[in-house]
């Protein structure tokens, strides 16, 4: 959840509301400045408001509870019981290195360490953590030795006897080993950095104007599939994904796991066995290297503010952790500057001129903002500073929103003894206990006003240059022989460089990546001097230009692309429109009219239909897909297919062939066909889902070349060799310009291409 929980925004609103008229024209129209001290003076006579944050914090705890390790061990029991082995995974990870040092130091009885001993060199060993796993295999192989009763320990020792193999396997190739599994590798890329733009490439260059601000453009001619930027985000933070809130009388712990449970909190790789943080029962590491560092760069001030930044939303947690990172020092350089050079940085021309070096050259002596005295544009802090914040063009009551909201953390960082910590004074040491959250009516000082006006600059920021992080998560339990994977987003993060890339709805880039890391690739020939697009999320494929202007509305710009203007100009209709249309329930031509009502584009049928009516069959046909991919889901297979050929029947009497809708029935008919095994009607209902999501995203999109991975997966299991390699290497063509050859799923076709090749010739020749 970017913004606060509804509760606070609904109370913020209220209290904007009764605000006395000048007093709200003095806020609409006040500096960062001087909207923080404001939002301190009215914050500080609101105490209702402070004690309904303090309510609104307490539904979302994060303090340790003892109690709860053998809650989750006992749900984890009951779902390994039912045979649920994903699900118990990750409620035993919530725990179970903690858990074990615990048991560790509290007197476990002898005779059971070598159990939990066994235990912890598993987890040890899913870490990665080898030293730490072979260290304790000896010692816990001495202590088994110089047990007197050696038959209590016969099913251990076979245990024991199975890590060290497994942890010899892990020695002899150490991850990450997927790269180089099969001994299979992409050619290398060859890749050289420019010298004025920190991780881009030498084909671009660095263009500021009036009109389009900072923005990259290619010097020399472009291939698909080049990488033309590699960053690291300057900061990022894991969105936690939905949980219910929870209700008087909840238990505080649920079973349910989201990307908070799943996901390492700094470095965002996946988890199998989470290192806890020792202060707070929320964040969780891939590594004790990882815990560590997170603790050293900004979470020995967050710890404590855990339920805080989950009711306040991940915008202000990414405002707070940037300005730790950034550290206090350059935060109040730049702020500093910002009052000497405030309208410059609203006013696109005034900042197209330099300023002079005598103000700290705060946008560079080469006059594009954000470079350094050497002209040079680093992802740095100041760069991330120099994104525009539209002070201007925010809504008054968004403004008031996150004013409150900033000022509310700044106070719970003087009220919990943190301030010293923000201004890198003293490091706080894990489980040391701040004060808990008290109101205080003295105001902020100095130094944390300008950390609040800071992180205010940087929540108005995010509406325009906060980066979604995606991942491909799989859809279902993921133990079928055909992986169905969806992106979703997995946290929000500050990328200066990726920002400098305008939007486009016909982009000619493609973005993905690893962990924090973002690479962005040519998605097509882009000629020298064109310049470099990126897609905001509003795709020209798959919204008409009316919604894809409404949602790039929160930009504070008016889309001016080719294809917006085709569609604006000429009133040509939308390829969305013509294709996602509905179609006459007689005779199936094409329903037409910007009316309530629509009429046949047949003038000898003349049939007209009501588009209330058409679209309530619309959503009624939705309800049956899903409740057919939840008999599905259940082991039902049987019945999902039966309902999804009467939803197919239906959808043909009133929508439009090549109807996405249309496509995904196809797709999940395929799917169920591949549950129970039936690889070649799995393989014709996915062609069709391939011919329509062709129709709509072009031949060489990311959608095709999922779904050719998919059919890749069928015909692989099917056993149809010659048409598996060819399908093999048409996804393998059109995902390696997306993302690249070290993908996850183009190492997975090479896997299967060099399981086909190895067969024998007889048996190529007859498939």
């Amino acid at each position: 959840m970017a913004l606060p929980v509804a509760e606070w925004r609904g109370r913020t609103a209220r209290l904007w509301a009764a605000l006395d008229p000048a007093l709200r024209e003095r806020l609409a129209a006040a500096s960062l400045h001087d909207a923080v001290r404001l939002g301190c003076d009215l914050l500080r006579t609101e105490e209702e408001a402070e004690a309904a944050l303090v309510q609104l914090c307490r539904r979302a705890a994060t303090d340790k509870k003892p109690e709860a390790a053998s809650w989750y061990r006992e749900q984890g029991n009951r779902e390994f019981k039912r045979g649920q082995y994903q699900a118990a995974l990750r409620l035993y990870s919530k725990v179970c290195l903690e858990d074990i040092a615990r048991a560790e130091s509290h007197g476990y009885p002898d005779r059971l360490l070598p159990k939990v001993l066994l235990r912890k060199a598993e987890c040890l060993l899913c870490l990665g953590r080898l030293q730490d796993a072979q260290d304790l295999l000896r010692a816990l192989e001495s202590k088994i030795a110089l047990d007197g009763v050696m038959t209590t320990h016969l099913t251990r020792l076979k245990k024991l006897s199975q890590l060290k193999v497994k942890l010899g396997e892990k020695e002899r190739c150490p991850e990450p080993a997927r790269e180089a599994r099969g001994g299979i590798q992409g050619e290398p890329e060859i890749w050289e950095e420019n010298n004025r733009i920190s991780g881009a490439s030498s084909s671009l260059s660095l263009g500021f104007d009036a009109e389009r601000g900072r923005h990259l453009v290619a010097s020399q001619d472009i291939v698909p599939g080049q990488s033309l930027v590699k960053e690291e985000a300057f900061v990022s933070v894991l969105c936690p994904g939905e949980s219910l809130p929870l209700q008087d009388g909840d238990t505080a712990w649920d079973t349910g796991a989201t990307n908070a449970d799943l996901y390492c909190h700094r470095c965002l790789r996946q988890l199998l066995a989470s290192v806890p943080c020792q202060g707070c029962s929320y964040a969780k590491y891939c590594s004790q290297d990882c815990a560590d560092m997170a603790w050293q760069q900004y979470h020995r001030t967050e710890c404590s503010l855990g339920a805080l930044l989950l009711t306040l939303g991940v915008f202000c947690h990414v405002a707070l952790r940037t300005v730790l990172l950034a550290g206090f020092a350059e935060v109040s350089r730049l702020v500093a500057w910002s009052h000497r050079g405030d309208k410059s940085l609203q006013n696109p021309e005034a900042r197209c001129k330099p300023l002079s070096e005598a103000a700290d050259a705060g946008a560079g002596s080469r006059g594009v903002p954000g470079c350094d005295s050497r002209g040079r544009y680093q992802s740095s802090y100041q760069a991330l500073f120099h994104l525009l914040p539209h002070t201007e063009q925010h809504s008054p009551e968004h403004k008031f929103l996150c004013t409150l909201s900033v000022v509310a953390i700044c106070k719970q960082l003087q009220a919990a003894g943190l301030e010293a910590a923000v201004l890198s004074q003293e490091l706080p040491q894990p489980q040391s206990k701040p004060k808990t959250c008290e109101n205080t009516s003295d105001g902020l000082s100095p130094e944390l006003k300008t950390v609040a006006e800071a992180m205010l600059r940087h929540v108005l920021q995010l509406q325009c240059n906060a980066q979604a992080i995606t991942v491909m998560q799989e859809l279902g339990p993921g133990d079928g022989a055909v992986v169905d994977k969806k992106p979703v987003r997995l946290a929000t993060a500050f990328f200066p460089v990726l920002s400098l890339l305008n939007h486009s709805c016909c982009p000619n880039t493609s973005v993905s990546f690893s962990g924090t890391a973002a690479t962005v690739r040519a998605s097509q020939p882009i000629s020298s001097g064109q310049e470099v697009l990126h897609c905001y999320g509003p795709h020209w494929c798959r919204m008409r230009v009316a919604e894809r202007q409404q949602l790039l509305s929160q930009y504070f710009f008016e889309c001016r692309c080719p294809a917006c203007l085709e569609e604006l100009e000429s009133g040509v209709k939308s390829v969305v429109s013509i294709r996602n249309s509905f179609c006459c329930p007689k005779c199936q031509a094409q329903m037409q009219g910007e009316e309530d009502t629509l009429c046949c584009s047949n003038e000898a049928c003349a049939t007209s239909a009501s588009r209330d009516h058409l679209s309530g069959r619309l959503q009624d046909l939705q309800q049956q897909i899903k409740k057919a991919l939840g008999l599905l889901r259940v082991g039902k297979a049987d019945q999902a297919i039966k309902m999804l050929l009467k939803c197919q029947m239906d959808a043909g009497t009133f929508l439009s062939p090549e109807h996405l809708l249309m496509g995904e029935m196809e797709d999940h008919l395929a799917q169920v066909y591949a549950t129970l095994g039936k690889w070649q009607e799995a393989a014709r209902h996915l062609k069709k889902s391939i011919e329509i999501v062709e129709m709509h995203h072009g031949p060489s999109s990311v959608e095709t070349g999922h779904e050719l991975f998919k059919l890749a997966q069928i015909l692989f299991n099917g056993f149809a060799v010659s048409e598996a390699l060819s399908t093999i290497q048409r996804a393998e063509g059109i995902l390696s310009v997306h993302f690249g050859p070290q993908n996850a799923q183009i190492q997975e076709l090479q896997e299967m291409k060099a399981c086909l090749s190895e067969l024998p010739r007889n048996i190529l020749q007859r498939t």
